[in-house]
């Protein structure tokens, strides 16, 4: 979708995170309805939040990135309404774990604690409160423990 190239186009200083969501929808790890976007008053497309999926020792979970805003409508709500919008439609795909690796004064709001809580670790170096996991159903399972195996695309 062009709109959704073209917010990851503005809000980020390099077409990494463009280039990430177009291999993303040609992958097995795309699920439909978890790729949402917000819309401005005026129509045109604010904010983008993609969830994906991931694994945790094989145990399936979703991935949030990128979440992205036009630089004329950031701290306007855009990208959180984006976000839980998503968490939402991932609930209602019985979904129950997402990981984002994220700055931890933003993503605490929608619920998210550090992963290593839950015993979830990245494959590479990261800093523990920037790791984070949202358990979208706390009273199911356990959450599943170990390192984390991303879609192919993110190159890791």
């Amino acid at each position: 979708m062009a709109a959704v190239r073209a917010v990851n186009l503005a809000a980020f200083p390099t077409a990494s995170e463009a280039d990430l969501v177009d291999a993303l929808r040609a992958d097995e790890a795309w699920i439909p309805g978890l790729s949402i976007v917000t819309v401005a008053p005026d129509g045109s497309v604010a904010g983008h939040a993609l969830l994906t999926r991931c694994r945790v020792e094989g145990a399936p979970a979703l991935a949030l990135a990128p979440v992205a805003v036009t630089p004329e409508h950031q701290r306007t709500g855009a990208g959180s309404a984006a976000v839980r919008a998503a968490l939402r439609a991932a609930r209602e795909l019985g979904e129950d774990l997402v990981l984002v690796l994220g700055h931890p004064d933003y993503y605490p709001r929608f619920g998210f604690a550090r992963a290593s809580a839950l015993g979830i670790r990245a494959p590479f170096e990261v800093p523990d409160e920037a790791l984070m996991a949202l358990r979208l159903r706390p009273e199911g399972a356990p959450a599943p423990t170990g390192v984390i195996q991303y879609a192919a695309p993110f190159g890791v």
